[in-house]
Protein backbone atom coordinates (compact mmCIF):
# COMPACT_ATOMS: atom_id res chain seq x y z
CA UNK A 1 0.00 0.00 0.00
CA UNK A 2 1.21 3.28 -0.75
CA UNK A 3 0.81 5.67 2.16
CA UNK A 4 0.50 9.14 1.24
CA UNK A 5 0.26 10.91 4.39
CA UNK A 6 2.13 13.58 5.64
CA UNK A 7 2.61 14.85 9.46
CA UNK A 8 2.30 18.86 8.81
CA UNK A 9 1.22 21.38 6.56
CA UNK A 10 4.58 22.76 6.81
CA UNK A 11 6.48 19.22 5.90
CA UNK A 12 3.61 19.16 2.93
CA UNK A 13 4.91 22.12 1.13
CA UNK A 14 8.33 22.33 2.56
CA UNK A 15 9.80 21.85 -1.24
CA UNK A 16 7.45 24.66 -2.96
CA UNK A 17 10.01 26.81 -4.18
CA UNK A 18 10.18 30.65 -4.89
CA UNK A 19 8.62 31.49 -8.54
CA UNK A 20 6.34 27.98 -8.39
CA UNK A 21 2.98 27.75 -9.76
CA UNK A 22 0.08 26.73 -7.96
CA UNK A 23 -3.41 25.27 -8.83
CA UNK A 24 -5.41 26.11 -5.97
CA UNK A 25 -9.20 24.95 -5.17
CA UNK A 26 -11.92 27.06 -3.62
CA UNK A 27 -14.78 28.56 -4.75
CA UNK A 28 -14.93 31.94 -3.10
CA UNK A 29 -14.03 31.15 0.63
CA UNK A 30 -15.28 27.21 0.52
CA UNK A 31 -12.99 24.79 0.13
CA UNK A 32 -9.82 26.93 0.50
CA UNK A 33 -6.68 24.75 1.49
CA UNK A 34 -5.93 26.93 4.56
CA UNK A 35 -4.16 25.36 6.29
CA UNK A 36 -1.43 24.88 3.28
CA UNK A 37 -1.87 28.63 2.30
CA UNK A 38 -0.81 29.39 5.94
CA UNK A 39 2.29 27.05 6.11
CA UNK A 40 3.68 28.42 2.65
CA UNK A 41 3.04 32.30 3.67
CA UNK A 42 5.36 30.89 6.93
CA UNK A 43 7.82 29.49 4.81
CA UNK A 44 8.74 32.37 3.06
CA UNK A 45 7.77 31.64 -0.02
CA UNK A 46 7.19 34.09 -2.38
CA UNK A 47 7.13 35.09 -6.66
CA UNK A 48 4.40 32.53 -6.99
CA UNK A 49 2.25 32.45 -10.25
CA UNK A 50 -1.09 31.25 -9.06
CA UNK A 51 -4.57 29.65 -10.70
CA UNK A 52 -7.58 29.73 -8.95
CA UNK A 53 -11.01 31.02 -9.56
CA UNK A 54 -10.69 33.82 -6.67
CA UNK A 55 -7.75 34.88 -4.43
CA UNK A 56 -9.43 35.12 -1.14
CA UNK A 57 -10.47 38.02 0.62
CA UNK A 58 -8.00 40.80 2.57
CA UNK A 59 -7.12 38.65 5.14
CA UNK A 60 -8.12 35.34 4.62
CA UNK A 61 -7.35 32.40 1.73
CA UNK A 62 -5.08 33.57 -0.84
CA UNK A 63 -5.15 37.23 0.17
CA UNK A 64 -3.02 36.76 3.00
CA UNK A 65 -0.46 35.67 0.44
CA UNK A 66 -1.16 38.42 -1.53
CA UNK A 67 -0.98 40.74 1.50
CA UNK A 68 2.37 39.80 2.14
CA UNK A 69 3.55 40.56 -2.11
CA UNK A 70 4.21 36.51 -1.83
CA UNK A 71 2.07 36.67 -5.18
CA UNK A 72 3.75 37.92 -8.44
CA UNK A 73 1.10 36.58 -10.88
CA UNK A 74 -2.58 35.07 -10.98
CA UNK A 75 -5.10 33.69 -13.38
CA UNK A 76 -8.67 33.87 -11.88
CA UNK A 77 -12.03 34.13 -12.98
CA UNK A 78 -13.31 36.09 -9.86
CA UNK A 79 -11.57 38.81 -7.99
CA UNK A 80 -14.24 41.17 -6.55
CA UNK A 81 -14.13 40.63 -2.64
CA UNK A 82 -10.39 41.97 -2.15
CA UNK A 83 -9.82 45.19 -2.04
CA UNK A 84 -5.56 44.83 -1.82
CA UNK A 85 -6.02 42.71 -5.21
CA UNK A 86 -7.19 45.47 -6.83
CA UNK A 87 -4.33 48.20 -5.39
CA UNK A 88 -1.83 45.83 -6.71
CA UNK A 89 -3.48 45.18 -9.90
CA UNK A 90 -3.90 49.07 -10.84
CA UNK A 91 -0.44 49.69 -9.35
CA UNK A 92 1.65 47.73 -11.79
CA UNK A 93 2.43 44.93 -8.46
CA UNK A 94 0.59 42.33 -9.83
CA UNK A 95 0.12 40.26 -13.44
CA UNK A 96 -3.52 38.88 -13.95
CA UNK A 97 -4.88 37.34 -16.33
CA UNK A 98 -8.36 37.11 -15.98
CA UNK A 99 -10.58 34.29 -17.94
CA UNK A 100 -13.98 33.42 -18.26
CA UNK A 101 -15.30 31.08 -15.15
CA UNK A 102 -15.95 27.94 -16.98
CA UNK A 103 -13.45 28.38 -19.42
CA UNK A 104 -10.91 28.68 -16.52
CA UNK A 105 -12.30 25.26 -14.98
CA UNK A 106 -12.24 23.74 -18.45
CA UNK A 107 -8.33 24.83 -18.83
CA UNK A 108 -7.51 22.91 -15.50
CA UNK A 109 -9.44 20.08 -16.39
CA UNK A 110 -8.17 19.67 -19.49
CA UNK A 111 -4.47 20.38 -18.27
CA UNK A 112 -4.66 16.89 -15.96
CA UNK A 113 -6.68 15.07 -18.30
CA UNK A 114 -3.44 15.45 -20.78
CA UNK A 115 -5.48 17.76 -23.45
CA UNK A 116 -3.37 19.96 -24.68
CA UNK A 117 -5.85 22.86 -26.17
CA UNK A 118 -9.84 23.16 -26.93
CA UNK A 119 -12.19 25.12 -28.59
CA UNK A 120 -15.21 27.32 -27.33
CA UNK A 121 -17.49 30.14 -27.85
CA UNK A 122 -16.82 31.46 -24.89
CA UNK A 123 -15.05 35.00 -25.37
CA UNK A 124 -15.62 35.64 -29.04
CA UNK A 125 -15.82 39.05 -30.00
CA UNK A 126 -14.12 39.85 -27.00
CA UNK A 127 -10.51 41.10 -26.18
CA UNK A 128 -10.58 37.48 -24.44
CA UNK A 129 -10.21 36.74 -27.91
CA UNK A 130 -8.96 39.44 -29.82
CA UNK A 131 -6.45 40.64 -27.39
CA UNK A 132 -5.55 43.84 -25.77
CA UNK A 133 -6.95 42.86 -22.03
CA UNK A 134 -4.75 44.98 -19.59
CA UNK A 135 -2.59 41.91 -17.47
CA UNK A 136 -0.18 44.55 -15.56
CA UNK A 137 -0.39 48.35 -15.35
CA UNK A 138 2.78 50.17 -15.83
CA UNK A 139 2.14 51.95 -12.24
CA UNK A 140 0.83 55.59 -13.63
CA UNK A 141 -2.00 53.93 -15.83
CA UNK A 142 -0.75 52.51 -18.48
CA UNK A 143 -0.72 48.99 -20.20
CA UNK A 144 2.62 47.29 -19.49
CA UNK A 145 1.40 43.93 -20.69
CA UNK A 146 -1.66 43.10 -22.75
CA UNK A 147 -3.14 39.43 -23.21
CA UNK A 148 -2.57 38.59 -26.67
CA UNK A 149 -4.35 37.64 -29.64
CA UNK A 150 -6.14 34.39 -29.65
CA UNK A 151 -6.47 31.70 -32.81
CA UNK A 152 -10.32 30.90 -33.78
CA UNK A 153 -11.84 28.92 -35.92
CA UNK A 154 -15.10 28.09 -37.52
CA UNK A 155 -17.17 24.97 -36.76
CA UNK A 156 -19.74 24.10 -37.73
CA UNK A 157 -22.43 22.22 -34.56
CA UNK A 158 -25.36 21.05 -35.19
CA UNK A 159 -25.60 22.56 -38.29
CA UNK A 160 -24.56 25.80 -37.41
CA UNK A 161 -21.52 27.90 -37.86
CA UNK A 162 -20.11 29.15 -35.17
CA UNK A 163 -16.86 30.64 -34.50
CA UNK A 164 -14.49 29.43 -31.45
CA UNK A 165 -11.86 30.43 -29.65
CA UNK A 166 -8.21 28.33 -29.03
CA UNK A 167 -7.63 28.22 -25.45
CA UNK A 168 -4.97 26.69 -24.29
CA UNK A 169 -4.87 23.70 -21.32
CA UNK A 170 -3.45 24.72 -17.84
CA UNK A 171 -0.52 22.47 -15.80
CA UNK A 172 1.27 24.03 -12.97
CA UNK A 173 3.62 22.84 -10.61
CA UNK A 174 2.10 21.80 -7.65
CA UNK A 175 -1.54 21.85 -6.63
CA UNK A 176 -3.25 22.80 -3.10
CA UNK A 177 -6.74 21.27 -2.34
CA UNK A 178 -9.27 21.06 0.74
CA UNK A 179 -11.41 18.24 1.26
CA UNK A 180 -13.64 16.92 3.93
CA UNK A 181 -12.21 13.20 3.53
CA UNK A 182 -9.79 11.06 2.19
CA UNK A 183 -7.73 7.81 2.80
CA UNK A 184 -3.76 7.61 3.21
CA UNK A 185 -4.01 6.19 -1.04
CA UNK A 186 -5.25 9.95 -1.62
CA UNK A 187 -8.33 9.46 -2.42
CA UNK A 188 -10.77 12.36 -1.84
CA UNK A 189 -14.52 13.23 -1.13
CA UNK A 190 -15.58 17.12 -1.12
CA UNK A 191 -18.21 18.63 0.42
CA UNK A 192 -20.81 20.80 -1.64
CA UNK A 193 -19.51 24.15 -3.08
CA UNK A 194 -15.84 23.03 -2.35
CA UNK A 195 -16.50 20.28 -5.11
CA UNK A 196 -16.59 23.35 -7.63
CA UNK A 197 -12.80 23.81 -8.09
CA UNK A 198 -11.26 21.60 -6.17
CA UNK A 199 -10.76 18.57 -7.73
CA UNK A 200 -9.60 19.87 -11.58
CA UNK A 201 -7.13 21.99 -9.25
CA UNK A 202 -6.06 18.82 -7.93
CA UNK A 203 -5.55 17.16 -11.31
CA UNK A 204 -4.03 20.25 -12.93
CA UNK A 205 -1.01 20.16 -10.34
CA UNK A 206 2.37 18.10 -11.34
CA UNK A 207 2.22 17.22 -7.61
CA UNK A 208 -0.75 17.26 -5.63
CA UNK A 209 -0.94 18.50 -1.70
CA UNK A 210 -4.26 18.07 -0.23
CA UNK A 211 -5.51 18.83 3.41
CA UNK A 212 -8.30 17.15 4.42
CA UNK A 213 -10.58 17.60 7.66
CA UNK A 214 -10.68 13.59 8.46
CA UNK A 215 -8.06 10.88 7.71
CA UNK A 216 -9.53 7.61 6.93
CA UNK A 217 -8.27 3.91 6.39
CA UNK A 218 -8.09 2.28 2.83
CA UNK A 219 -11.27 0.59 2.08
CA UNK A 220 -13.43 2.95 4.43
CA UNK A 221 -14.27 4.88 1.47
CA UNK A 222 -16.99 3.71 -0.75
CA UNK A 223 -15.79 3.75 -3.99
CA UNK A 224 -19.42 6.02 -5.20
CA UNK A 225 -18.45 8.19 -3.30
CA UNK A 226 -15.12 9.14 -4.34
CA UNK A 227 -15.06 12.24 -6.01
CA UNK A 228 -11.20 12.22 -7.06
CA UNK A 229 -9.18 9.23 -7.14
CA UNK A 230 -6.17 9.23 -5.27
CA UNK A 231 -3.92 8.38 -8.78
CA UNK A 232 -4.24 12.41 -8.76
CA UNK A 233 -3.61 13.17 -4.83
CA UNK A 234 0.47 13.12 -4.12
CA UNK A 235 0.35 13.94 -0.51
CA UNK A 236 -2.28 13.97 1.96
CA UNK A 237 -2.39 15.99 5.48
CA UNK A 238 -4.95 15.80 8.60
CA UNK A 239 -6.16 19.28 8.99
CA UNK A 240 -9.49 18.57 11.80
CA UNK A 241 -12.95 19.42 11.23
CA UNK A 242 -12.92 21.96 13.50
CA UNK A 243 -10.03 24.19 10.94
CA UNK A 244 -11.77 27.88 10.90
CA UNK A 245 -13.33 28.17 8.00
CA UNK A 246 -15.40 31.46 7.23
CA UNK A 247 -17.97 32.72 5.01
CA UNK A 248 -17.78 35.92 2.51
CA UNK A 249 -21.20 37.49 2.79
CA UNK A 250 -23.69 36.15 5.73
CA UNK A 251 -27.41 37.25 4.67
CA UNK A 252 -30.75 35.79 6.27
CA UNK A 253 -34.33 35.61 5.30
CA UNK A 254 -37.20 37.99 6.64
CA UNK A 255 -39.26 35.61 8.98
CA UNK A 256 -42.92 35.18 7.33
CA UNK A 257 -44.86 37.82 8.51
CA UNK A 258 -42.29 40.68 8.03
Amino acid sequence: MIDKTIASAAEAVADIPDGASLAVGGFGLSGNPTALIQALLEQGTTDLEIVSNNCGVDDWGLGVLLAAHRIRRITASYVGENKEFERQFLSGELEVELTPQGTLAEKLRAGGSGIAAFYTPTGVGTQVAEGGLPRKYDGSGGVAIASPRKDTRTFAVNGVEREYVLEEAIVTDFALVHALKGDRRGNLVFNKAARNFNPIAAMAGRVCVAQVERLVEPGELDPDEIHLPGVFVHRIVEVGGDIEKRIEKRTVRASEGN
